[in-house]
């Protein structure tokens, strides 16, 4: 049969179509008007018009994270494409499949410093699996499949390709690429295995380390599977943590920012290590101290699905290219010692683990650990949280449990204004579920413009905002370097919850614990995308402390140095 001639817009979009894409974020620009009009006849790719580059990027990437499936994002040319370098830069170091196009300029104008016109090679070859640029238009089924096979194999990541705007406007006659090609994951053989099962063996106090993308359900089955046989205790990474079933008694926490000083010792006084997807980076070690590179003076068994991360930091004694999926298959099924002469050590750390969980009694109106108790105990099983970054971010590390059907969507780079585009993108992919997010007042400001694309597209994710009225994390570094002298932290915040108001959205302000509760069955009662604000006590700084108890212990630090 010979292959119709068409644009190269019309032929993108039959691309992202037989590719399996049926959900693009954008906000339009006129350097790719002609895929915006192609797809307006393949009502199978759902164009979700967003307000803001860097809250469509980061919707793609939260797509990406959930499902497995490449998140599309679709951006102009120049500005667009800066403003989407965040959400790249997060799939990038969250390990999370996306494939970014950017409308770009002709190219009888390249090299000229054309109008909104960037290297696109240059500036996300550092933050990129693969930056490419189509320059004719009968290549783009053959780039389209590119992208979207190198954004999900190995470790997962982000491609960026350029469309120049005429050869969108350039016609062939192509056929479009594969609907869907099957590669084998990277798994261990039998021999590599039992060398696994012979090293965890001679331990005493092992411990399973695990992190980084590409984990599917099954994955997770089979690693609850394998570490409840061994009775293994499993550490998640940072924003990792619904990798493990939290309510396992092998789970016992995670190490991100603010871990429990209890878990870091365990760590510490741990005789075995296996990794298992995580790159071992600098949040899951603290900055690289309670790990050491190059060379552990423990057995490191390090399982990575990309084999360039095997020895980059950490010299293990042994590496295993494998992805988490084909490791935890494998691993499941090794047969367990039939005497854990490590149960106590893996019982330890779980009641460590669960006295963490307990929150400090509070003096104040509004008690969010109370509240993250009731979130913890009445939330579905299979509900989708997305976090942001920030101080106020700890109160649902520490005090949520996650897992699977459940979700964790969270910007392991740090990323401010992740969580409520991430929590909309959520809502689209699996509209039958609760999507919680919670944000910091600031935060919240840099995407909640994206209320708007909620209400647009019909998606109601409820938005929790804690509003301390500052930038905590970085007022926390300031009240540890600069004891009382604030700069630049403070920040003047409107009614959040008139503001969702003003948007068609529903509002709600709580003060109190008592009123939390109504609150939130009323923002589910409401239909629609929602928002509330809670109103903290400026002094709550973190789980652990208040900022008066951190500031005299850093004039107090002052004093004795001093002297």
């Amino acid at each position: 049969m010979t292959n119709p001639t068409r644009t190269g817009g019309r032929i993108l979009v039959n691309s992202l179509v037989a590719l399996g894409a049926d959900t693009a974020f954008c906000v339009a620009g006129e350097s790719y008007l002609e895929v915006l009009d192609a797809a307006t006849d393949r009502p199978e790719l759902r164009l979700i018009t967003c307000r803001q580059e860097g809250g469509a990027a980061f919707m793609a990437e939260a797509w990406g994270k959930l499902t497995g499936r490449p998140g599309v994002c679709m951006v102009t040319r120049g500005p667009g494409a800066c403003n989407a370098a965040i959400g790249i830069h997060t799939a990038f170091q969250d390990s999370s499949p996306m494939v970014v196009l950017i409308g770009h300029v002709a190219r009888g104008h390249l090299d000229r410093e054309a109008f909104q016109e960037i290297d696109y090679r240059q500036m996300f070859g550092p933050v990129a699996k693969w930056v490419g640029q189509i320059d004719r238009v009968e290549r783009i089924p053959e780039y389209m499949a590119r992208a979207f096979r190198v954004a999900t194999a190995g470790r997962p990541g982000p491609v960026v390709l350029a469309l120049p705007e005429d050869v969108l406007r350039d016609k062939a006659a192509v056929a479009d690429p594969a609907t869907a090609c099957d590669f084998a994951d990277a798994a261990p053989d039998a021999d590599t295995a039992d060398k696994v099962a012979v090293m965890l063996r001679t331990a005493r106090r092992p411990l399973v380390m695990v992190g980084g993308g590409h984990w599917s359900d099954d994955a997770s089955a089979d690693l609850k599977r394998f570490v409840e046989g061994w009775n293994l205790p499993v550490v998640c990474a940072f924003r990792r943590q619904d990798i493990m079933e939290n309510d396992s008694p092998c789970y016992i926490g995670d190490l991100g920012t603010g871990a429990a000083p209890t878990l870091v010792e365990r760590v510490k006084q741990a005789d075995m290590i296996l990794a298992i997807g995580t790159r071992l980076g600098e949040t899951m070690t603290q900055g690289y101290t309670l790990l050491t590179p190059p060379r552990l003076s423990v057995p490191l068994i390090h399982i990575h699905a990309d084999a360039g991360e095997l020895g980059r930091v950490y010299q293990p004694d042994l590496g295993v290219q494998a992805t988490p999926a084909a490791a935890t298959r494998t691993l499941a099924d090794l047969r367990a010692p039939g005497d854990c002469r490590w149960a106590d050590w893996t019982a330890g750390g779980r009641a460590d683990y669960e006295a963490w969980q307990v929150p400090a009694p509070c003096n104040g109106t509004l008690d969010l650990g109370a509240i993250m108790l009731w979130l913890r105990d009445n939330l579905p099983d299979d509900a989708i949280i997305t976090n942001d970054a920030g101080n106020f971010s700890g109160w649902g590390h520490r005090f949520l449990r996650y897992g699977r059907p459940g979700r964790q969507l969270a910007p392991a780079n740090g990323a401010m204004g992740y969580a409520f585009p991430a929590a909309l993108s959520a809502k689209l992919a699996s509209p039958q579920r609760l999507c919680l997010s919670m944000s910091g007042d600031g935060g919240f400001l840099m995407t909640g413009q994206e209320l708007a694309s909620a209400i647009q597209c019909g998606a109601a994710p409820i938005a929790l905002v804690f509003n301390n009225g500052m930038y905590g994390t970085i007022r926390m570094h300031q009240e540890q370097r600069f004891p009382g002298r604030v700069s630049a932290t403070s920040l003047t915040n409107p009614d959040f919850a008139a503001l969702a108001r003003a948007y068609g959205a529903f509002g709600a302000v709580v003060e109190r614990t008592e009123d939390f509760v109504p609150a939130f069955q009323a923002a589910i009662d409401s239909g629609t995308a929602a928002v509330i604000e809670l109103r903290m006590d400026p002094e709550m700084i973190t789980t652990r402390t208040t900022l008066s108890a951190m500031r005299a212990a850093a004039l107090e630090r002052g004093k004795s140095a001093s002297s």
